[in-house]
């Protein structure tokens, strides 16, 4: 807490006084009522601060929190934290306005605003499921929503409460009931609402504020949902809720809410049963409330929340200043207040979990407050010392919410009812008790020991019913006590309601009771208690033999499956195979029996199928540790029942068996092809495939897919030589397997048997797939070889994969007598030549012709060529390409015969594709080929066809004829334009070139030929600039020559280009705009001397562009710029020419006064203002009556310091410049020119001046006069007294204070009254001061620096009658004490305890070593601990005895205890044993002995420890018996020893048996028999002659040896009168043989007498008993034969009573016990007792039975 914090003496505040990081520390939060834990920090997941707020952060439950963030990009995000999940974040896009998270499941609402609607949309989302719950458009605002149920959605809006039933597809929000009151004014903002569970109460809050923030106000609306009626509330927080307020075990419908009026800052708490019903004859509704004390330092706080926690019965209350408030709920006692936050909260959530709440503040830590459940009882009743029904808080919070630590009450209440007779409450006792302390056999037997009165129910019968009612279930013991007699009377039912209830807790004891009644019920039981193997037997027993292994699976117990699995063989084969198999599969796979054993123990009988379908079962995982049960299971069966060792192969399930084993299995069987699947040697397959014609054909081709190549090989070998009737098996193995086997060996194997059909076949099967070529050229020879030229054909017109060459070559030496296949093979792979030669020689020259007219015609052009070259006749030619036509293809055609000089042989076959009407270029560029070379007027031919390639022909004409070849290249007219000019340059032809470059029109053709690396550049400029553009009469024409020129740079050309265009030329071209102005532009890039010229001749350009273009960087022509803007008449750009490039403001003053207009005056003010002269600059305005740079005049003349100017020019500016900046510094400039009158008469007047900043600057520069005038007339009070105070006008400026009442003002005059020592005026402004706990600290630093204490004082003392009297003044004041007046410190810090900050006075104390007032300070401040710890350590001031003993009560550091003790033994031996009587219950009395005994003072304890010691510990006891050993007080040592036991016996012993008194050395003999050591006690005894005393020890110690060696002893000794007492003693242990032979041989018989007596007496009293036990057995055995021994219980069930108990139902146990009798107390009434026959004698007892 911070260091203002008090707690006053009336309230319960036990944390509110301590700071918050103790509640940090381990031990602080051992002994808290509280827990206090950080749950996640949102700041340390990257979230933003900003985020913090009300409404944008959102916490519906414990588990989820949803944030609105800004994402690193600066989109919207939502960030939900599952807090449930391990604090998962995670982070979702999010255009919404805000989220909020469902209080259960991953569902997440969404609202936000619609562009152009009202109000807003709701959309609600599972994230989970991912699918839209709901969607709302809400015409109103929607203020505040909140999930009420986990699928009720509550909006609030500006008028209406709604609820929205998501749970209904498609439904609606529904209307609950309208804002009413203060809640419906607009101002008030809704901070929370809820409902409670049954949805029949509403509750609405809102705040809002009447003075700005400094009282929050609170309001409530109640509204009943089924009365329809509402109740307005005053207060912040209210809470539903269903908590225990009585024993009735039905929780109440509690309202609970924090009232606080308007106006007022008490506060109450008001707890109330909403729910129950009310009306005359009914009970009250159960209703309390309290007043609440806020904590001193924070009187205004209010809460944000409240807390019904049904888990634990308490209240929790969360403040917004970050305070906790804890009440009990049924009394609205306060039990806790505490500040857990310094920062301030602004959200808070109930936890189910924890039956607490989380909170979240603004730095955004989560954090969880919960009740100690460890601690909370003893906290109440331990630390609320100041309540006086803090016992009945403790006692019922533990009662009813089964908190620990009030045992001993439970106890006492317990024993209270018992002793009276009210065994039900006393019973409820038990039951109420959680920690289990009553519920104890004792407690049982203490019930079972009382009689039924007469007409009522048992006792016993009252514990059990009240337990089942209240107590829940029976522990073990309970359980077995309740069912014995149910079970007894046959009383199936109420066991199975016990069970289904589980009011039963189940043990293998209460399971073995149960059985004979019920197996069910016992399996029941069995299984809960987990006894696994009666569980198993009652599976068995019941036939369950499946649940077995399911069972066993599940717990992993390991029963004896091997006995269970034979005896169920023998009664169910089907079953116990079965259970066998659940028992392999075993829990995770692990098996619960060995397969061996169960093998073993079916196949003993003889079951094959069972054991098959076992091992089926087993093996199919088909490991290879299987691989020996894989080999049994299929011989089994082959050697039995082969069928079914087939049917198993056939499965292909098992893998890991002796292969060749079942081969031969197998084999012996006939099962040949499964006998061939299991062999892998060669001798084996080829003796196996002997048998072929058992197998089918599909698996020996399937077979051999499984044998090595080598293998399968010589099988199909082998195969063919026994049978060739084997060739089509072979054929589909060889095709099926070639891959693997090599197409080349299975080619080779059929041509080693001349079968051609064998690899025609098998060829043909693999041809479309195999890319081998020598495969397809096998099979092209196996198909000519067998006739079949249709597939040779295919083959050779198909195939993309066999040797060309080869196959050519083959098929010109078969000479088949249809070339056709030669034919496709030489077409196909470019053999055209070489096919055409041989048909030619061969003659078959209509093969010649088919192939080019019908196979190829594209290859046409190359058997002509051929046909030229074998001297073919041109007729069979011509006659051969008229048959072609149009197929054959030009291009490749022209080139074969052209390349052999030949084209004429083609020209009337080109004229006919001409007449055809064919385009082809390649048709037409070989026509003009042969017009040119033929001189057929070729020129005309290329002007006027438009078909021939222009670069083709060209090239074609560039070394027969130029011209033709530019003609040519004209006609393409652009694509040709390189090949154009390059022919031109080369035959010199410029003048052609230029007129086609000015025709063209191309910019790229002219950077081409105007290109500086273009060596003919000059004569083609020469021929444009000369013959060509002047021939042109063409605009473009010369637009796009000039153009070209300019890309060029060739600015000197262009010039006489353009000089004779626009000079020299017609008037049409001379007045064109564009070209003047190309013409002056060039010329002032390129020869500016013109330019001049040229601005005076010309008149049709662009003035004010072409003057911007001269002014520029580069060019600079200033003087041509001037000119050409005064031709143009712009004399606002000329005066910007003069004064900014020529730089001549005397020029440009005289062109001013020339022009006289107002933009020019401007102008020129302007360069002046900027050149610094500002007086000439305001001038200059003044003429332009232009105000726009008033802001740059204004700030140049206060630099300059020119305000009589300024002055003129601001009353100019104020007529058009309408600016408050103007009539401020016209108002700043009447001051600075000291024109007081003009200022005040202008400021009185309508001005829009800003007084206040000039009065600011003013008071800045210390013109206090002006300053004064202008705060006046604010007025400002504030600063008006600060002028007063400058001026030395003191009284004056403490009315001006009055009126401004702003602190810092009255300390403003404060500190200038104290330095003029004007002490009257400085405490009327100190008054004001003080009020501020802000500034308090700063006046007196001032009073104090300055030495002015007694003012001081006198000032502080004075404040405290004021009404704004606060803890800083109480707090300094004393501060001031303790420095200078400590003689008055005690009397006022006694006066004025509640109003001091204690913790700083106490360091003030602790400055000036004030150490009595200290540890006054901390006693009322709780602080006991450091009050102990100053009075110790400054006791010569501050000690007390009395005052620290009080003190030493209270601390909770329990070192102090012991410091205490040390300080006690130092300071106060005498005292000491006053203070350890003081904190006996709370000190450790070991240490306290090690710390008083290690100062060797331990007598001065005797007292304590005496007191002590009834606690038995073992350094307390050693302590007292060494005090009294020392003082030989045996008396009190045996006293001790007997007592109390927990000591060193043996050492005390070792140290007494040696002592010089006989007495001590009688103890050391008690303390070794008390240890059994009988021997050595005896012998001691002996030692003294303390025979009685080693009589008693004898007896005691039951060793018949023992007694009877001290009977010879005294027989020894002769001490007859010991003899007799010995044998009477020892009488039980003293064999009587023995003691009558030692009295007979000493002469002892007289004294033996009595002994002897009491033996007769003893076996003659057993022998009758024996006599009549067996009698009455006799008489019973014959009673039995005549009727039934029915069984009576102790209590039995009266079915007849009405009604019955708690707990048991309609059948409860009601009979009470049955012929009980109370037993009788040993050797009590009714028990005989041996007497002796002979008086007794000192020192001896009557013997023992």
């Amino acid at each position: 807490a911070p260091s203002g914090s008090r707690r006053s003496g009336s309230v319960p505040e036990p944390l509110g006084a301590r700071p918050l990081a103790a509640l940090h520390s381990l031990a602080a939060m051992a002994a808290m009522p509280v827990a206090l834990s950080t749950t996640i920090n949102l700041a340390d997941h990257g979230i933003n601060a900003q985020a913090f707020r009300f409404g944008n952060l959102t916490m519906e439950s414990d588990r989820y929190i949803s944030v609105k963030d800004a994402a690193p990009d600066g989109s919207s995000q939502a960030v939900v934290i599952d807090m449930h999940n391990g604090n998962t974040v995670n982070r979702r896009p999010m255009k919404a306005e805000a989220s909020l998270m469902n209080t259960v499941d991953n569902i997440m609402a969404l609202k936000g605003a619609t562009e152009g609607q009202p109000g807003n949309f709701v959309q609600v989302f599972n994230l989970d499921a991912k699918e839209k719950l709901g969607v709302y458009q809400s015409p109103s605002n929607i203020v505040f929503w909140r999930w009420v149920a986990p699928r009720v959605l509550a909006l609030v809006t500006d008028k209406d409460v709604l609820h929205w039933d998501l749970a209904v597809a498609n439904s609606t929000p529904v209307v609950m009931f309208q804002r009413a009151g203060k809640l419906a004014e607009g101002g008030t903002q809704v901070i929370n609402y809820t409902a409670n569970s049954q949805m029949s109460w509403c509750l609405l809050t809102a705040i809002s504020t009447q003075d700005q923030g400094k009282t929050i106000d609170g309001n409530m609306q109640l509204y009943s949902v089924e009365k329809k009626q509402q109740q307005m509330i005053e207060g912040h927080a209210g809470a539903f809720g269903n908590v225990l307020v009585n024993d009735s075990g039905t929780p109440a419908g509690l309202f609970a809410f924090q009232e606080r009026k308007q106006g007022t800052q008490s506060t109450k708490l008001h707890i109330m049963d909403v729910t129950a019903p009310r009306g005359e004859g009914l009970p009250a509704p159960f209703k309390v409330n309290s007043e609440i004390q806020m904590p001193p330092e924070a009187p205004t706080d209010f809460a944000v929340a409240l807390h019904l926690s049904e888990k634990h019965g308490v209240v929790f209350m969360i403040t917004k200043a970050g305070y906790l408030f804890m009440f009990d709920v049924a009394t609205a006692t306060m039990l806790v207040r505490s500040r857990i936050s310094q920062d301030s909260v602004f959200i808070s959530t109930y936890s189910a979990a924890t039956g607490g709440c989380i909170f979240v503040n603004k730095k955004g830590a989560v954090m969880s407050v919960a009740v100690n459940s460890a601690n909370i009882v003893n906290y109440v009743t331990n630390n609320l010392v100041q309540l006086p029904n803090r016992q009945e808080i403790a006692f019922t919070l533990a009662r009813r919410f089964g908190f620990p630590g009030a045992e001993e009450l439970f106890q006492r209440q317990f024993a209270t009812y018992f002793a009276s007779g009210d065994y039900r409450n006393a019973a409820l006792m038990a039951a109420q008790c959680k920690s289990g302390v009553l519920r104890s056999p004792q407690t049982i037997q203490q019930f079972k020991s009382i009689a039924a009165p007469p007409g009522q129910s048992s006792p016993i019968l009252t514990y059990f019913s009240t337990l089942l009612e209240h107590g829940g279930r029976l522990n073990a013991m309970e359980s077995v006590e309740l069912v014995r007699p149910v079970v007894q009377q046959q009383r199936r039912e109420l066991i199975e309601k016990w069970l289904k209830e589980d009011k039963l807790e189940c043990s293998e004891e209460l399971g073995d009771i149960v059985k004979p009644l019920e197996t069910k019920f016992a399996l029941s039981i069995y299984l809960r208690a987990n006894c696994h193997q009666k569980v198993i037997a009652c599976f068995v027993e019941t036939g369950q033999f499946e649940q077995v292994s399911a069972y066993a699976k599940k717990t992993g117990y390991q029963a004896d499956y091997t006995a269970l699995l034979q005896s169920m063989l023998a009664t169910s084969p089907e079953q116990a195979a079965q259970f066998a198999k659940g028992l392999l599969e075993g829990p995770g796979g692990a098996p619960l029996i060995d397969i061996n054993m169960v093998v073993k123990i079916f196949m003993e009988q003889n079951r094959l199928q069972e054991t098959t379908s076992i091992l089926l079962e087993a093996l199919k995982g088909n490991r290879p540790d299987q691989a020996n049960l894989q080999t049994q299971l299929l011989a089994m069966n082959l050697q039995q029942a082969p069928k079914v060792a087939e049917a198993i192969l056939q499965m292909n399930m098992l893998t890991h068996y002796d292969r060749a084993y079942i081969g031969k299995l197998c084999e012996k069987a006939g099962l040949m092809q499964w006998a061939l699947e299991h062999y892998s040697d060669a001798a084996d397959l080829k003796r196996v495939m002997l048998h072929a014609h058992q197998m089918t054909p599909e698996f020996l081709v399937n077979y051999f897919s499984r044998m090595p190549p080598e293998t399968a090989l010589e099988c199909l070998t082998d195969l063919l030589r026994h049978n060739r009737q084997n060739l089509q098996v072979v054929v589909q193995v060889a095709i099926k397997y070639h891959e693997q086997i090599g197409a080349g060996k299975i080619v080779k194997m059929f041509e080693s048997f001349g079968s051609n059909e064998g690899t025609f076949y098998f060829l043909g099967a693999i041809l479309s797939s195999s890319t081998d070529p020598e495969v397809h050229f096998k099979y092209i020879e196996a198909a000519s070889r067998c006739g079949n030229m249709q597939e040779v054909e295919r083959v050779c017109r198909e195939s993309t994969v066999y040797d060309p060459v080869a196959v050519k070559n083959f098929l010109k030496e078969a000479k088949l007598p249809d070339p056709r296949p030669l034919i496709y093979v030489c077409d196909l792979h470019g053999f055209v030549a070489e096919l055409t030669e041989y048909l030619y020689k061969n003659s078959l020259m209509k093969y010649i012709e088919v192939y080019v007219v019908k196979v190829n015609p594209l290859q046409c052009p190359t058997v002509i060529g051929s046909l030229i070259d074998l001297d073919c006749s041109e007729d069979f030619i011509k006659t051969l390409l008229q048959n072609v036509r149009a197929a054959c293809p030009v291009e490749q055609l022209v080139a074969e015969v052209e390349k052999r000089n030949r084209l004429r042989v083609i020209l009337p076959w080109l004229e006919a594709r001409v007449a055809e009407g064919n385009q082809d270029p390649f048709l037409h560029n070989g026509i003009a080929k042969i017009y040119i070379d033929t001189n057929r007027d070729p020129e005309t031919f290329l002007k006027t066809n438009q078909f021939y390639d222009s670069a083709v022909v060209g090239k074609y004409c560039e070394d027969r004829d130029p011209h033709l070849a530019y003609t040519a290249y004209k006609r393409s007219w652009g694509s040709c334009d390189e090949q154009l000019v390059n022919v031109t340059n080369k035959n010199g032809l410029f003048r052609l070139q230029a007129r086609y470059l000015v025709e063209r029109q191309s910019d790229s053709l002219w950077a081409m030929v105007l290109n500086t690396q273009n060596e003919h550049r000059r004569a083609v400029i020469d021929q444009v600039v000369s013959t060509a553009l002047p021939e042109s009469s063409s605009a473009e024409e010369v637009s796009a020559t000039v153009k070209a020129f300019i890309a060029a740079d060739l600015p000197n050309e262009l010039i006489e280009l353009l000089e004779k265009i626009v000079l020299h030329k017609s008037a049409d071209f001379g007045k064109n705009r564009n070209l003047q102005n190309l013409l002056i532009l060039t010329a002032i890039k390129a020869d500016k001397t013109r330019v001049m010229d040229y601005i005076n001749r010309l008149d049709n350009y662009d003035g004010p562009e072409i003057a911007k273009i001269a002014l520029g960087h580069e060019y600079r022509l200033y003087e041509e710029a001037l000119l050409i803007y005064k031709k143009s008449g712009m004399n606002a750009e000329a005066m910007e020419v003069l004064l900014t490039n020529i730089e001549s403001v005397e020029r440009a003053q005289e062109f001013a006064a020339r022009i006289g207009d107002s933009p020019v005056w401007y102008k020129l003010g302007k360069a002046q203002l900027e050149n610094g002269q500002v007086a000439e600059a305001i001038d200059s305005y003044l003429k332009a009556e232009d105000a726009t740079d008033y802001l740059e005049v204004i700030a140049a003349a206060e630099r300059e310091e020119l305000f009589d100017d300024l002055v003129r020019y601001l009353l100019m500016a104020r007529k058009t410049a309408k600016d408050q900046v103007v009539d401020t510094e016209l108002v700043y400039s009447y001051a600075k020119t000291d024109a007081l009158g003009d200022m005040e008469e202008f400021v009185s007047g309508t001005n829009t001046a800003n007084v206040k900043q000039v009065g600011d600057r003013l008071y800045e520069e210390k013109l206090y006069k002006a300053a004064k005038i202008l705060y006046q007339s604010i007025p400002d009070n504030a600063k008006l007294a600060s002028c007063f105070v400058r001026l030395g006008e003191y009284t004056q400026a403490v009315e001006a204070a009055k009126k401004a009442n702003n602190p810092k003002t009255w300390r403003e005059i404060n500190i200038a009254c104290i330095q003029a020592k004007q002490f009257r005026c400085a405490e009327t402004a100190g008054m004001y001061i003080i009020v501020h706990p802000d500034h308090l600290e700063e006046l007196i630093s001032e009073y104090e620096r300055e030495g002015h204490f007694e003012e001081l004082i006198a000032l502080l003392d004075s404040g405290l009658s004021s009404e704004r009297s606060h803890v800083g003044m109480y707090t300094e004041l004393a501060i001031l004490y303790t420095k200078y007046k400590p003689e008055k410190l005690m009397d006022f810090i006694k006066l004025n305890t509640q109003k001091l900050n204690i913790p700083k006075t106490i360091q003030a104390c602790e400055r000036h070593y004030l150490w009595e007032q200290a540890v006054f300070l901390y006693t009322h401040y709780d602080e006991f601990d450091q009050a102990a710890n100053t009075m110790m350590a400054h006791s010569p001031g501050a000690f007390q005895h009395d005052q620290f003993q009080m003190i030493l009560q209270k601390v909770s550091n329990s070192e102090i205890y012991y410091r205490a003790v040390q300080f006690y033994l130092d300071e106060q031996p005498m005292q000491l044993t006053s203070l350890l009587n003081t904190v006996m219950a709370k000190v450790d009395h070991a240490r306290v002995v090690q710390q008083v005994k290690k100062a060797g003072h331990l007598a001065l304890i005797t007292s304590y420890l005496k007191a002590a010691q009834q606690h038995n510990i073992a350094a307390v006891n050693e302590a007292i018996n060494e005090l009294y050993v020392e003082g030989e007080q045996h008396e009190e040592l045996r006293q001790s020893i007997e007592d109390f036991d927990n000591f060193d016996q043996i050492t005390l012993a070792q140290r007494l048996e040696k002592h010089e008194l006989v007495e001590m050395r009688r103890i050391a003999a008690l303390v070794y028999k008390k240890n059994k050591r009988y021997k050595q006690s005896i012998d001691l005894s002996k030692q003294d002659k303390m025979y009685r005393d080693a009589m008693e020890t004898a007896f005691e110690s039951g060793n018949p040896d023992l007694a009877e060696s001290l009977l010879r002893f005294f027989v020894d000794n002769d001490m007859k009168e010991c003899f007799a007492a010995c044998l009477y003693t020892c009488y039980d242990l003293i064999r009587p043989d023995v003691g009558l032979e030692l009295a007979w041989r000493k002469g002892m018989l007289d004294f033996a007498m009595p002994y002897l007596i009491q033996v007769l007496r003893e076996y003659t009293g057993r022998i009758d008993a024996l006599d009549k036990k067996t009698q009455k057995k006799e008489e019973a055995e014959e009673k039995e034969k005549s009727a039934s021994n029915d069984y009576v219980p102790e209590y039995m069930v009266n079915p007849m009573m009405p009604g019955g108990m708690p707990g048991f139902g309609n059948l409860a146990l009601t009979a009470g016990p049955v012929g009980m009798q109370p037993q009788q107390p040993f050797g009590g009434q009714g028990m005989p007792q041996a007497q002796p026959s002979m008086m007794m004698q000192p020192g001896m007892m009557p013997p023992r039975m």
